[in-house]
Protein backbone atom coordinates (compact mmCIF):
# COMPACT_ATOMS: atom_id res chain seq x y z
CA UNK A 1 0.00 0.00 0.00
CA UNK A 2 2.49 2.54 0.83
CA UNK A 3 4.23 1.74 -2.35
CA UNK A 4 1.53 2.60 -4.07
CA UNK A 5 0.44 5.61 -2.48
CA UNK A 6 4.02 7.27 -3.48
CA UNK A 7 2.93 6.48 -7.17
CA UNK A 8 0.30 9.23 -6.35
CA UNK A 9 1.20 12.23 -8.01
CA UNK A 10 0.22 15.19 -6.95
CA UNK A 11 -1.67 16.14 -9.89
CA UNK A 12 -3.95 12.78 -10.50
CA UNK A 13 -6.23 13.94 -7.58
CA UNK A 14 -7.11 17.26 -9.88
CA UNK A 15 -7.75 14.43 -12.81
CA UNK A 16 -9.91 12.60 -10.98
CA UNK A 17 -11.86 15.86 -9.78
CA UNK A 18 -12.12 17.14 -13.63
CA UNK A 19 -13.58 13.50 -14.52
CA UNK A 20 -16.33 14.00 -11.58
CA UNK A 21 -16.82 17.29 -13.07
CA UNK A 22 -17.20 15.88 -16.77
CA UNK A 23 -18.73 13.15 -15.68
CA UNK A 24 -21.40 15.37 -13.76
CA UNK A 25 -22.10 17.33 -16.53
CA UNK A 26 -22.74 14.72 -19.28
CA UNK A 27 -25.39 12.85 -16.56
CA UNK A 28 -27.26 16.73 -16.45
CA UNK A 29 -27.53 16.35 -20.13
CA UNK A 30 -28.93 12.72 -20.02
CA UNK A 31 -25.76 11.08 -21.45
CA UNK A 32 -23.96 8.16 -19.42
CA UNK A 33 -21.20 9.54 -16.79
CA UNK A 34 -18.40 7.70 -18.87
CA UNK A 35 -18.83 9.54 -22.21
CA UNK A 36 -17.99 12.64 -19.37
CA UNK A 37 -14.57 10.54 -18.35
CA UNK A 38 -13.46 9.61 -21.93
CA UNK A 39 -14.31 13.83 -22.96
CA UNK A 40 -11.83 14.60 -19.48
CA UNK A 41 -9.18 12.67 -20.41
CA UNK A 42 -9.18 14.25 -23.86
CA UNK A 43 -9.51 17.26 -22.25
CA UNK A 44 -6.30 16.72 -20.30
CA UNK A 45 -4.83 15.52 -23.20
CA UNK A 46 -5.05 18.63 -24.97
CA UNK A 47 -4.08 20.37 -22.29
CA UNK A 48 -0.48 18.42 -21.72
CA UNK A 49 -1.73 16.66 -19.13
CA UNK A 50 0.06 12.98 -18.38
CA UNK A 51 -1.41 10.18 -15.99
CA UNK A 52 1.20 8.46 -13.41
CA UNK A 53 1.10 4.71 -12.18
CA UNK A 54 -1.63 5.77 -9.61
CA UNK A 55 -4.37 6.03 -12.65
CA UNK A 56 -2.94 3.52 -14.55
CA UNK A 57 -3.28 1.08 -11.54
CA UNK A 58 -6.29 2.05 -10.85
CA UNK A 59 -7.78 1.83 -14.50
CA UNK A 60 -5.83 -1.90 -14.76
CA UNK A 61 -8.13 -2.90 -11.53
CA UNK A 62 -11.29 -1.73 -12.54
CA UNK A 63 -11.07 -3.84 -15.96
CA UNK A 64 -9.89 -6.97 -13.68
CA UNK A 65 -12.66 -6.54 -11.35
CA UNK A 66 -14.89 -5.92 -14.63
CA UNK A 67 -13.91 -9.36 -16.53
CA UNK A 68 -13.78 -10.83 -12.80
CA UNK A 69 -17.71 -10.07 -11.99
CA UNK A 70 -18.91 -10.62 -15.84
CA UNK A 71 -17.02 -14.24 -15.03
CA UNK A 72 -19.55 -14.72 -11.92
CA UNK A 73 -22.66 -14.41 -14.62
CA UNK A 74 -21.43 -16.16 -17.40
CA UNK A 75 -21.85 -20.46 -17.97
CA UNK A 76 -20.03 -22.67 -20.26
CA UNK A 77 -23.28 -23.58 -21.59
CA UNK A 78 -23.29 -20.05 -23.27
CA UNK A 79 -20.69 -20.60 -25.48
CA UNK A 80 -21.39 -23.60 -27.38
CA UNK A 81 -24.58 -21.82 -29.00
CA UNK A 82 -23.89 -21.20 -32.51
CA UNK A 83 -25.17 -17.40 -32.25
CA UNK A 84 -22.29 -17.36 -30.43
CA UNK A 85 -18.76 -18.49 -31.75
CA UNK A 86 -20.59 -18.78 -35.14
CA UNK A 87 -21.30 -14.95 -34.89
CA UNK A 88 -18.12 -13.58 -33.68
CA UNK A 89 -15.72 -15.93 -36.13
CA UNK A 90 -18.10 -14.65 -39.04
CA UNK A 91 -18.24 -11.24 -38.20
CA UNK A 92 -14.65 -11.15 -37.48
CA UNK A 93 -13.23 -12.41 -40.57
CA UNK A 94 -15.26 -10.71 -42.83
CA UNK A 95 -14.39 -6.96 -40.79
CA UNK A 96 -10.90 -7.97 -40.91
CA UNK A 97 -12.04 -8.48 -44.96
CA UNK A 98 -13.94 -5.87 -45.72
CA UNK A 99 -11.22 -2.98 -43.73
CA UNK A 100 -8.23 -4.09 -45.52
CA UNK A 101 -9.17 -4.07 -48.45
CA UNK A 102 -10.87 -0.61 -48.08
CA UNK A 103 -7.35 0.34 -46.98
CA UNK A 104 -5.71 -1.00 -49.77
CA UNK A 105 -8.11 0.58 -51.87
CA UNK A 106 -7.33 4.11 -50.18
CA UNK A 107 -3.53 3.35 -50.15
CA UNK A 108 -3.35 4.46 -54.20
CA UNK A 109 -4.76 8.02 -52.94
CA UNK A 110 -2.52 10.53 -51.34
CA UNK A 111 -4.62 10.45 -47.81
CA UNK A 112 -2.71 10.33 -44.84
CA UNK A 113 -1.16 6.90 -43.03
CA UNK A 114 -2.83 5.12 -45.52
CA UNK A 115 -0.71 5.88 -48.62
CA UNK A 116 1.49 3.07 -49.61
CA UNK A 117 0.27 1.00 -47.16
CA UNK A 118 1.11 -2.79 -47.57
CA UNK A 119 -1.47 -6.03 -47.43
CA UNK A 120 0.31 -7.07 -44.21
CA UNK A 121 -0.55 -3.84 -42.40
CA UNK A 122 -3.79 -3.72 -44.19
CA UNK A 123 -4.97 -6.82 -42.13
CA UNK A 124 -3.66 -5.66 -39.05
CA UNK A 125 -5.54 -2.49 -38.83
CA UNK A 126 -8.40 -4.69 -40.53
CA UNK A 127 -8.04 -6.98 -37.79
CA UNK A 128 -7.64 -4.21 -34.55
CA UNK A 129 -11.13 -2.71 -36.07
CA UNK A 130 -13.21 -5.96 -35.76
CA UNK A 131 -13.70 -6.37 -32.43
CA UNK A 132 -16.11 -4.67 -30.20
CA UNK A 133 -15.36 -3.28 -26.55
CA UNK A 134 -15.28 -5.33 -24.16
CA UNK A 135 -15.39 -3.04 -20.70
CA UNK A 136 -18.11 -0.61 -22.68
CA UNK A 137 -20.77 -2.94 -23.42
CA UNK A 138 -20.76 -4.92 -19.92
CA UNK A 139 -20.86 -1.51 -18.38
CA UNK A 140 -24.14 -0.78 -20.65
CA UNK A 141 -25.49 -3.83 -19.84
CA UNK A 142 -24.40 -3.57 -16.34
CA UNK A 143 -26.72 -0.46 -16.01
CA UNK A 144 -29.38 -1.51 -17.49
CA UNK A 145 -29.73 -4.48 -15.36
CA UNK A 146 -29.32 -6.71 -18.60
CA UNK A 147 -26.41 -8.65 -18.58
CA UNK A 148 -29.36 -11.94 -17.99
CA UNK A 149 -31.17 -11.03 -20.80
CA UNK A 150 -31.28 -12.38 -24.03
CA UNK A 151 -29.46 -10.07 -26.04
CA UNK A 152 -27.07 -9.57 -22.85
CA UNK A 153 -26.13 -13.40 -22.70
CA UNK A 154 -25.29 -13.27 -26.38
CA UNK A 155 -23.27 -10.33 -26.66
CA UNK A 156 -20.97 -11.20 -23.85
CA UNK A 157 -20.84 -14.97 -25.24
CA UNK A 158 -19.54 -12.80 -28.45
CA UNK A 159 -17.41 -10.52 -26.62
CA UNK A 160 -15.76 -13.55 -24.72
CA UNK A 161 -14.96 -15.46 -28.10
CA UNK A 162 -13.24 -11.91 -29.27
CA UNK A 163 -11.25 -11.44 -26.00
CA UNK A 164 -9.93 -15.57 -26.67
CA UNK A 165 -8.64 -14.76 -30.06
CA UNK A 166 -7.19 -11.49 -28.95
CA UNK A 167 -5.16 -13.55 -26.28
CA UNK A 168 -4.12 -15.79 -29.42
CA UNK A 169 -3.08 -12.93 -31.38
CA UNK A 170 -1.06 -11.37 -28.65
CA UNK A 171 0.60 -14.21 -27.36
CA UNK A 172 1.52 -14.94 -30.82
CA UNK A 173 2.76 -10.98 -31.74
CA UNK A 174 5.14 -11.29 -28.73
CA UNK A 175 6.52 -15.01 -29.21
CA UNK A 176 4.80 -15.19 -25.82
CA UNK A 177 3.87 -19.57 -25.89
CA UNK A 178 1.98 -20.61 -22.37
CA UNK A 179 4.51 -22.31 -20.41
CA UNK A 180 3.92 -26.00 -19.73
CA UNK A 181 2.45 -25.22 -16.41
CA UNK A 182 -0.66 -23.67 -18.03
CA UNK A 183 -1.92 -27.63 -18.05
CA UNK A 184 -2.11 -27.39 -14.42
CA UNK A 185 -4.45 -24.84 -14.47
CA UNK A 186 -7.09 -27.52 -15.44
CA UNK A 187 -7.00 -28.73 -11.65
CA UNK A 188 -9.25 -25.50 -10.69
CA UNK A 189 -11.84 -27.65 -11.89
CA UNK A 190 -11.94 -29.46 -9.09
CA UNK A 191 -10.49 -27.12 -6.69
CA UNK A 192 -13.35 -24.71 -7.27
CA UNK A 193 -15.42 -26.63 -4.45
CA UNK A 194 -12.75 -25.91 -1.91
CA UNK A 195 -13.61 -22.16 -3.13
CA UNK A 196 -16.94 -22.45 -2.85
CA UNK A 197 -16.58 -23.87 0.80
CA UNK A 198 -14.30 -20.91 1.70
CA UNK A 199 -17.47 -18.63 0.02
CA UNK A 200 -20.10 -20.26 2.06
CA UNK A 201 -18.05 -18.93 5.20
CA UNK A 202 -17.14 -15.05 4.26
CA UNK A 203 -20.36 -13.79 5.24
CA UNK A 204 -22.04 -10.99 3.53
CA UNK A 205 -19.95 -7.94 4.54
CA UNK A 206 -16.63 -6.53 4.18
CA UNK A 207 -15.12 -10.35 3.93
CA UNK A 208 -17.21 -11.04 1.26
CA UNK A 209 -16.16 -7.91 -1.00
CA UNK A 210 -12.27 -8.36 0.35
CA UNK A 211 -12.68 -12.42 -0.86
CA UNK A 212 -13.50 -11.49 -4.37
CA UNK A 213 -11.18 -8.83 -4.88
CA UNK A 214 -8.78 -11.12 -3.45
CA UNK A 215 -10.10 -14.50 -5.97
CA UNK A 216 -9.31 -11.66 -8.91
CA UNK A 217 -6.12 -10.27 -8.56
CA UNK A 218 -5.08 -14.18 -7.36
CA UNK A 219 -6.97 -15.28 -10.69
CA UNK A 220 -5.36 -12.43 -13.42
CA UNK A 221 -1.60 -13.25 -11.59
CA UNK A 222 -1.57 -17.22 -11.88
CA UNK A 223 -2.60 -17.06 -15.66
CA UNK A 224 0.23 -14.59 -16.39
CA UNK A 225 2.59 -16.95 -14.41
CA UNK A 226 1.94 -19.54 -16.71
CA UNK A 227 2.22 -17.07 -19.56
CA UNK A 228 -1.63 -16.32 -20.43
CA UNK A 229 -3.43 -12.66 -20.68
CA UNK A 230 -4.14 -11.68 -16.71
CA UNK A 231 -7.72 -10.44 -17.79
CA UNK A 232 -7.85 -14.06 -18.68
CA UNK A 233 -7.37 -15.65 -15.45
CA UNK A 234 -10.12 -12.55 -13.45
CA UNK A 235 -13.05 -13.96 -16.10
CA UNK A 236 -11.81 -17.55 -15.71
CA UNK A 237 -12.04 -17.61 -11.69
CA UNK A 238 -15.14 -15.55 -11.78
CA UNK A 239 -16.78 -18.05 -13.95
CA UNK A 240 -15.55 -20.75 -11.60
CA UNK A 241 -18.16 -19.11 -8.97
CA UNK A 242 -21.01 -18.72 -11.54
CA UNK A 243 -23.19 -21.83 -10.32
CA UNK A 244 -22.13 -21.13 -6.41
CA UNK A 245 -25.38 -19.32 -5.01
CA UNK A 246 -23.64 -16.17 -3.79
CA UNK A 247 -22.32 -15.46 -7.36
CA UNK A 248 -25.08 -12.65 -7.84
CA UNK A 249 -24.04 -10.69 -4.11
CA UNK A 250 -20.47 -11.46 -4.70
CA UNK A 251 -21.46 -9.65 -8.18
CA UNK A 252 -23.71 -6.74 -6.55
CA UNK A 253 -20.77 -6.42 -3.46
CA UNK A 254 -18.23 -5.54 -5.90
CA UNK A 255 -20.14 -3.05 -7.79
CA UNK A 256 -19.25 0.11 -6.34
CA UNK A 257 -15.17 -0.48 -6.59
CA UNK A 258 -15.34 -1.79 -10.05
CA UNK A 259 -17.12 1.38 -10.81
CA UNK A 260 -14.86 3.49 -9.43
CA UNK A 261 -11.88 2.33 -11.23
CA UNK A 262 -13.16 2.09 -14.10
CA UNK A 263 -13.30 5.60 -13.85
CA UNK A 264 -9.44 5.42 -14.23
CA UNK A 265 -9.84 3.48 -17.62
CA UNK A 266 -12.09 5.41 -19.21
CA UNK A 267 -9.93 8.91 -17.95
CA UNK A 268 -6.51 6.74 -19.09
CA UNK A 269 -7.88 6.42 -22.59
CA UNK A 270 -8.17 10.06 -23.63
CA UNK A 271 -4.72 10.70 -22.30
CA UNK A 272 -3.17 7.80 -24.05
CA UNK A 273 -1.95 9.98 -26.99
CA UNK A 274 -2.80 13.22 -28.76
CA UNK A 275 -3.93 12.97 -32.00
CA UNK A 276 -3.17 16.18 -35.23
CA UNK A 277 -5.22 16.84 -37.74
CA UNK A 278 -4.47 13.10 -39.73
CA UNK A 279 -4.87 11.07 -37.40
CA UNK A 280 -8.45 12.61 -36.52
CA UNK A 281 -9.30 12.22 -40.33
CA UNK A 282 -8.50 8.66 -40.53
CA UNK A 283 -10.27 7.98 -37.62
CA UNK A 284 -13.19 9.55 -38.93
CA UNK A 285 -13.19 7.26 -41.71
CA UNK A 286 -13.33 4.33 -39.43
CA UNK A 287 -16.41 6.11 -37.41
CA UNK A 288 -17.91 6.01 -41.24
CA UNK A 289 -17.26 2.65 -41.28
CA UNK A 290 -19.17 1.52 -38.05
CA UNK A 291 -22.84 1.59 -38.89
CA UNK A 292 -21.60 -1.45 -41.63
CA UNK A 293 -19.81 -2.87 -38.72
CA UNK A 294 -23.37 -3.29 -36.89
CA UNK A 295 -25.30 -4.03 -39.51
CA UNK A 296 -23.30 -6.96 -40.53
CA UNK A 297 -23.47 -7.79 -36.43
CA UNK A 298 -27.71 -7.41 -37.28
CA UNK A 299 -27.91 -9.47 -40.08
CA UNK A 300 -25.66 -12.93 -38.83
CA UNK A 301 -27.41 -12.73 -35.87
CA UNK A 302 -30.77 -12.87 -37.96
CA UNK A 303 -28.69 -15.44 -40.17
CA UNK A 304 -28.42 -17.60 -36.95
CA UNK A 305 -32.39 -17.21 -36.34
CA UNK A 306 -32.97 -14.79 -33.72
CA UNK A 307 -35.81 -13.01 -33.76
CA UNK A 308 -35.31 -9.18 -34.72
CA UNK A 309 -35.62 -7.40 -31.68
CA UNK A 310 -32.79 -9.86 -29.77
CA UNK A 311 -30.94 -9.35 -33.09
CA UNK A 312 -31.31 -5.75 -32.82
CA UNK A 313 -30.83 -4.91 -29.13
CA UNK A 314 -27.24 -7.36 -29.47
CA UNK A 315 -25.88 -5.40 -32.40
CA UNK A 316 -26.06 -2.12 -30.43
CA UNK A 317 -24.27 -3.57 -27.11
CA UNK A 318 -21.46 -4.16 -29.99
CA UNK A 319 -21.60 -1.01 -31.41
CA UNK A 320 -18.72 0.47 -30.64
CA UNK A 321 -14.49 -0.81 -31.74
CA UNK A 322 -12.52 -1.95 -28.99
CA UNK A 323 -9.87 -0.85 -26.60
CA UNK A 324 -8.16 -4.19 -27.70
CA UNK A 325 -7.13 -1.54 -30.94
CA UNK A 326 -5.10 0.04 -28.41
CA UNK A 327 -3.76 -2.84 -27.65
CA UNK A 328 -2.78 -4.01 -31.02
CA UNK A 329 -0.89 -0.36 -32.05
CA UNK A 330 0.95 -0.57 -28.65
CA UNK A 331 2.24 -4.09 -29.83
CA UNK A 332 2.41 -3.21 -33.82
CA UNK A 333 4.06 -0.02 -32.64
CA UNK A 334 7.13 -1.67 -30.85
CA UNK A 335 7.59 -4.41 -33.39
CA UNK A 336 7.96 -1.76 -35.98
CA UNK A 337 5.26 -3.07 -38.36
CA UNK A 338 2.70 0.22 -37.36
CA UNK A 339 3.87 4.05 -36.61
CA UNK A 340 3.29 5.60 -33.22
CA UNK A 341 0.83 7.58 -34.82
CA UNK A 342 -1.91 4.58 -35.29
CA UNK A 343 -1.96 4.41 -32.13
CA UNK A 344 -3.76 8.11 -31.50
CA UNK A 345 -5.88 6.73 -34.45
CA UNK A 346 -7.13 3.67 -32.87
CA UNK A 347 -7.56 6.09 -29.57
CA UNK A 348 -10.05 8.13 -31.02
CA UNK A 349 -11.62 5.91 -32.48
CA UNK A 350 -12.65 3.81 -29.97
CA UNK A 351 -13.69 7.27 -28.05
CA UNK A 352 -16.02 9.14 -30.04
CA UNK A 353 -17.39 5.32 -31.19
CA UNK A 354 -18.30 5.12 -27.53
CA UNK A 355 -19.10 8.87 -27.53
CA UNK A 356 -21.84 7.58 -30.06
CA UNK A 357 -23.23 4.59 -28.94
CA UNK A 358 -23.84 5.55 -25.16
CA UNK A 359 -26.79 7.77 -26.26
CA UNK A 360 -28.16 5.35 -29.18
CA UNK A 361 -28.40 2.58 -26.40
CA UNK A 362 -30.54 4.79 -24.59
CA UNK A 363 -32.77 4.99 -27.42
CA UNK A 364 -32.53 1.61 -29.41
CA UNK A 365 -36.18 0.33 -28.33
CA UNK A 366 -37.96 3.81 -29.30
CA UNK A 367 -35.89 3.18 -32.62
CA UNK A 368 -37.12 -0.29 -32.93
CA UNK A 369 -40.82 0.79 -32.24
CA UNK A 370 -40.58 2.62 -35.44
CA UNK A 371 -38.29 0.80 -37.40
CA UNK A 372 -40.02 -2.62 -36.67
CA UNK A 373 -42.13 -3.54 -39.79
CA UNK A 374 -39.07 -3.21 -41.86
CA UNK A 375 -36.44 -5.07 -39.59
CA UNK A 376 -38.89 -7.57 -38.88
CA UNK A 377 -38.61 -8.31 -42.31
CA UNK A 378 -34.93 -9.85 -41.86
CA UNK A 379 -36.20 -11.99 -39.32
CA UNK A 380 -36.04 -15.60 -39.88
CA UNK A 381 -37.85 -18.68 -38.30
CA UNK A 382 -36.79 -18.73 -34.76
CA UNK A 383 -36.16 -21.69 -33.07
CA UNK A 384 -34.37 -20.84 -30.04
CA UNK A 385 -36.72 -20.09 -26.99
CA UNK A 386 -36.21 -16.27 -26.74
CA UNK A 387 -38.64 -13.92 -24.56
CA UNK A 388 -41.75 -14.25 -26.49
CA UNK A 389 -45.17 -13.08 -24.83
CA UNK A 390 -47.49 -15.39 -22.48
CA UNK A 391 -50.88 -14.78 -24.19
CA UNK A 392 -52.27 -15.11 -20.83
CA UNK A 393 -56.09 -14.45 -20.95
CA UNK A 394 -57.48 -12.90 -17.93
CA UNK A 395 -54.01 -11.62 -16.12
CA UNK A 396 -54.69 -8.47 -14.30
CA UNK A 397 -51.06 -8.09 -12.46
CA UNK A 398 -47.72 -8.38 -13.54
CA UNK A 399 -44.95 -8.18 -11.60
CA UNK A 400 -41.87 -8.11 -13.33
CA UNK A 401 -38.69 -9.10 -11.63
CA UNK A 402 -38.72 -11.92 -9.32
CA UNK A 403 -36.57 -11.44 -6.75
CA UNK A 404 -37.16 -10.86 -3.05
CA UNK A 405 -38.99 -7.78 -3.82
CA UNK A 406 -40.78 -9.21 -6.23
CA UNK A 407 -41.45 -12.62 -4.73
CA UNK A 408 -42.91 -10.81 -1.86
CA UNK A 409 -44.91 -8.62 -3.49
CA UNK A 410 -46.44 -11.65 -5.66
CA UNK A 411 -47.61 -13.51 -2.53
CA UNK A 412 -48.77 -10.39 -0.95
CA UNK A 413 -50.96 -10.03 -3.88
CA UNK A 414 -51.93 -14.09 -4.58
CA UNK A 415 -54.94 -13.94 -2.30
CA UNK A 416 -56.89 -10.49 -3.75
CA UNK A 417 -56.05 -11.57 -7.58
CA UNK A 418 -56.26 -15.69 -8.01
CA UNK A 419 -55.57 -17.00 -11.07
CA UNK A 420 -55.18 -13.54 -12.95
CA UNK A 421 -50.83 -12.75 -11.13
CA UNK A 422 -48.11 -13.29 -13.46
CA UNK A 423 -44.69 -12.79 -12.54
CA UNK A 424 -41.98 -12.21 -14.91
CA UNK A 425 -38.20 -12.95 -14.88
CA UNK A 426 -35.34 -12.78 -16.84
CA UNK A 427 -33.26 -15.44 -15.16
CA UNK A 428 -34.40 -18.61 -16.76
CA UNK A 429 -32.88 -20.92 -13.50
CA UNK A 430 -35.23 -18.33 -11.36
CA UNK A 431 -37.94 -18.67 -13.55
CA UNK A 432 -37.85 -22.54 -13.35
CA UNK A 433 -37.92 -22.11 -9.43
CA UNK A 434 -40.22 -19.82 -8.89
CA UNK A 435 -42.69 -22.12 -11.35
CA UNK A 436 -41.75 -24.99 -9.00
CA UNK A 437 -43.15 -23.63 -6.32
CA UNK A 438 -46.25 -23.18 -7.58
CA UNK A 439 -46.55 -19.71 -8.80
CA UNK A 440 -47.10 -18.27 -12.54
CA UNK A 441 -44.00 -16.85 -13.64
CA UNK A 442 -42.50 -16.89 -17.28
CA UNK A 443 -39.01 -15.94 -18.79
CA UNK A 444 -39.14 -12.52 -20.31
CA UNK A 445 -37.80 -9.16 -20.66
CA UNK A 446 -40.31 -6.64 -19.67
CA UNK A 447 -37.94 -4.00 -21.30
CA UNK A 448 -38.51 -5.51 -24.72
CA UNK A 449 -41.43 -4.13 -26.59
CA UNK A 450 -42.24 -7.34 -28.24
CA UNK A 451 -43.14 -8.74 -24.83
CA UNK A 452 -46.14 -6.94 -24.27
CA UNK A 453 -48.47 -8.59 -26.70
CA UNK A 454 -51.88 -6.80 -27.32
CA UNK A 455 -54.02 -9.71 -25.22
CA UNK A 456 -51.45 -8.68 -22.40
CA UNK A 457 -52.10 -5.26 -21.93
CA UNK A 458 -55.51 -5.15 -23.03
CA UNK A 459 -56.77 -6.67 -19.21
CA UNK A 460 -53.81 -5.11 -17.37
CA UNK A 461 -55.12 -3.39 -14.04
CA UNK A 462 -51.42 -2.86 -12.37
CA UNK A 463 -47.84 -3.61 -13.44
CA UNK A 464 -45.26 -3.72 -10.56
CA UNK A 465 -41.90 -3.19 -11.57
CA UNK A 466 -39.12 -4.69 -8.84
CA UNK A 467 -36.30 -4.82 -11.87
CA UNK A 468 -32.81 -5.01 -10.29
CA UNK A 469 -31.67 -1.27 -11.37
CA UNK A 470 -33.78 2.01 -11.38
CA UNK A 471 -32.71 2.29 -15.11
CA UNK A 472 -34.47 -0.88 -15.86
CA UNK A 473 -37.57 -0.09 -14.24
CA UNK A 474 -37.47 3.35 -16.21
CA UNK A 475 -37.25 1.50 -19.83
CA UNK A 476 -39.99 -0.85 -18.67
CA UNK A 477 -42.21 1.76 -17.85
CA UNK A 478 -41.52 4.05 -21.09
CA UNK A 479 -42.10 0.79 -22.79
CA UNK A 480 -45.22 0.78 -21.61
CA UNK A 481 -46.28 4.21 -22.76
CA UNK A 482 -44.99 4.13 -25.71
CA UNK A 483 -47.27 0.82 -26.06
CA UNK A 484 -50.14 3.17 -25.08
CA UNK A 485 -50.62 1.65 -21.53
CA UNK A 486 -53.21 3.61 -19.53
CA UNK A 487 -53.52 1.64 -16.19
CA UNK A 488 -51.00 1.56 -12.81
CA UNK A 489 -47.44 0.80 -12.76
CA UNK A 490 -45.88 1.00 -9.49
CA UNK A 491 -41.79 0.59 -9.23
CA UNK A 492 -39.19 -0.11 -6.26
CA UNK A 493 -36.71 2.58 -5.52
CA UNK A 494 -33.82 2.94 -3.06
CA UNK A 495 -33.60 6.86 -3.44
CA UNK A 496 -35.53 10.04 -3.63
CA UNK A 497 -34.61 11.14 -6.72
CA UNK A 498 -35.23 7.60 -8.34
CA UNK A 499 -38.47 8.21 -7.15
CA UNK A 500 -38.76 11.86 -8.87
CA UNK A 501 -37.34 10.25 -11.95
CA UNK A 502 -40.02 7.30 -12.57
CA UNK A 503 -43.05 9.73 -11.52
CA UNK A 504 -41.69 12.46 -13.91
CA UNK A 505 -42.24 9.73 -17.01
CA UNK A 506 -45.88 8.54 -15.69
CA UNK A 507 -45.34 5.89 -12.70
CA UNK A 508 -48.31 6.21 -10.40
CA UNK A 509 -46.61 4.56 -7.17
CA UNK A 510 -43.29 4.37 -5.72
CA UNK A 511 -41.74 1.95 -3.31
CA UNK A 512 -38.81 3.00 -1.34
CA UNK A 513 -37.49 -0.25 -0.35
CA UNK A 514 -34.87 1.41 2.55
CA UNK A 515 -38.11 3.51 4.05
CA UNK A 516 -41.15 1.02 3.55
CA UNK A 517 -38.89 -1.75 4.95
CA UNK A 518 -38.31 0.25 7.94
CA UNK A 519 -42.17 1.47 8.53
CA UNK A 520 -42.80 -2.16 7.82
CA UNK A 521 -40.53 -3.10 11.14
CA UNK A 522 -42.10 -0.11 13.15
CA UNK A 523 -45.90 -1.78 12.53
CA UNK A 524 -44.95 -5.08 12.85
CA UNK A 525 -42.78 -4.44 16.54
CA UNK A 526 -45.90 -2.06 17.72
CA UNK A 527 -48.13 -4.60 17.03
CA UNK A 528 -45.95 -7.49 18.56
CA UNK A 529 -45.69 -4.26 21.96
CA UNK A 530 -49.69 -4.48 21.66
CA UNK A 531 -49.57 -8.42 22.67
Amino acid sequence: MGSQLISIQYSDPFWIAIAFLCGLALRVVGLPPLVGFLAAGFLLNALGAQFGEFLHAMADLGITLLLFTLGLKLKLRSFARPEVWGVATLHMSAITLMVAALLMLLSYSSLPLISGMDIETALLIGFAMSFSSTVFAVKILDELGATSSRHGRVAIGVLVVQDIVAVVFIAASMGKIPDVWALGLITLIPLRFLIYKVLDRVGHGELLILFGITLALVGADVFELVGIKADVGALVFGMLLAEHSKANELSRALLGLKELFLVGFFLSVGMTTLPGWNEVLVALLFIVFLPLKVGMYFGLFNLFQLKAITSWRTSLNLANYSEFGLIVGAIAASAGWLTNEWLAVFAVVMSVSFILSAPLVNIRDSLYQQWRPWLKRFERIELHPGPASPGFAGVKVVVAGMGRMGTAAYTAMETDYPGQLLGVEIEREEATRQRDTGRAVVRGDVTNPDFWAPELLHGLEWVLLTLPTQKANMEAALRLKELGYTRSIAATTKFPDEEDALKAIGVDHTFNIYTEAGLGFANELQTFVGK
